[in-house]
């Protein structure tokens, strides 16, 4: 069994994704041949994870793009076309998800005078070359944040950016599987994250097979742990973080950031520079995608909330950057982010 998990494959003409809904209980592979199908597994969560959406889509683009090399060179631009308009309404926090669909755009535009069988190829490179790009960007995010750890700290994570939702060592998971590597151990705590419980059953999931110390905790037990004094920093991966340092992230995470910040204790924001939306002003400006409402009524098959009870279900909420003690890429730390800082980064 490997240990490091590569939750979005490219076999030789469809896209290899583990169905996260599954686990822990079952892995289960499905074989991604169309958009549809693509756009279905994101919007069902069996691929999540920002990260992992953009590569999921990217590849969804190839894997519908096979099917139609018999067209004319111009039916084949309008459908390329059409497919990533398509994949990008699958969800709409993350911003990977543009920031990929956006490169494959290009990378097709760029083919606008080669045969069919060639820009396909092209459009393959892409894709893999955006898994790669995040492959790497995880590696050294895991290393620059490491630099902000020691030895036998104790860790909250708040949902999964591991490998399941990045590719392999994942954003937040990275420095804590890159240190197990190197004889360099952390206690982690994964807070459940309601109400479909990635937390319990992902993150667990990744660091029980990495031989990490995880203990899982409720989402309300967080306080508790932290005026007992028992963790010593808190990081999460993101979706979408604007210009100004704000961050949106799996919901909850603003409610771990103001209790961190209460207690004292260092919050770190995870993430690659594709996370990071310069057209995004404030955390304000970030669109929040509402899930179905019976995510929470019953969620695992048992009804929890009467019949006729409303319902809010907000996938993400946003971190104002004033609690944020530094974002972490893998161009480098930002300490106490903010708009000039972000701008520096980004080279803008």
């Amino acid at each position: 069994m490997e240990q490091y998990v590569v939750p979005v494959e490219w076999q030789e003409g469809y896209v290899k994704v583990l169905d996260q809904t599954e686990l822990p209980e079952r892995e289960t592979w499905l074989e991604i041949r169309t958009a549809e199908q693509m756009w279905d597994a994101i919007r069902r969560l069996c691929v999540r994870g920002a990260p992992a959406i953009g590569i999921g889509a990217a590849y969804g683009v190839c894997a519908e793009m096979r099917r139609h090399e018999d067209e004319s060179a111009s039916e084949y631009h309008r459908i390329l076309n059409d497919t990533i308009d398509y994949l990008a309404t699958s969800r709409p926090t993350a911003v990977n998800l543009f920031w990929a669909l956006d490169r494959m755009r290009k990378a097709g535009e760029a083919c606008g005078n080669l045969e069919n069988t060639e820009t396909r190829v092209k459009l393959e490179e892409e894709a893999n070359a955006i898994e790669k790009g995040e492959e790497a960007a995880c590696i050294a995010i895991g290393e620059n944040m490491l630099h902000l750890l020691k030895d036998g700290m104790t860790i909250l994570t708040h949902c999964n950016a591991g490998g399941l939702a990045t590719v392999r060592y994942g954003t937040a998971l990275a420095p804590i599987l890159l240190g197990k590597e190197r004889g360099i151990n952390f206690k982690v705590y994964a807070d459940e994250t309601r109400p479909l419980l990635q937390g319990a059953r992902l993150t667990a999931w990744e660091l029980q097979r990495a031989a990490v110390d995880v203990t899982v905790i409720t989402d309300n037990m967080a306080g508790m742990l932290m005026a007992q004094g028992k963790i010593d920093a808190v990081i999460v991966g993101c979706d979408r973080v604007a210009a100004n340092g704000d961050a949106a992230n799996k919901v909850g995470t603003y409610s771990a950031a103001v209790l961190a910040h209460y207690h004292g204790i260092p919050f770190y924001v995870a993430g690659p520079v594709s996370t990071i939306d310069m057209k995004t002003p404030t955390g304000a400006d970030i669109p929040i995608e509402q899930r179905d409402p019976e995510e929470v009524t019953c969620g695992f098959g048992r009804r929890t909330v009467p019949e006729g009870v409303k319902v809010y279900n907000p996938a993400f909420d946003v971190t104002p950057h004033e609690l944020i003690t530094a974002i972490v890429t893998e161009r480098g730390v930002v300490m106490h982010p903010d708009r000039e800082k972000i701008s520096a980064l980004m080279g803008e």
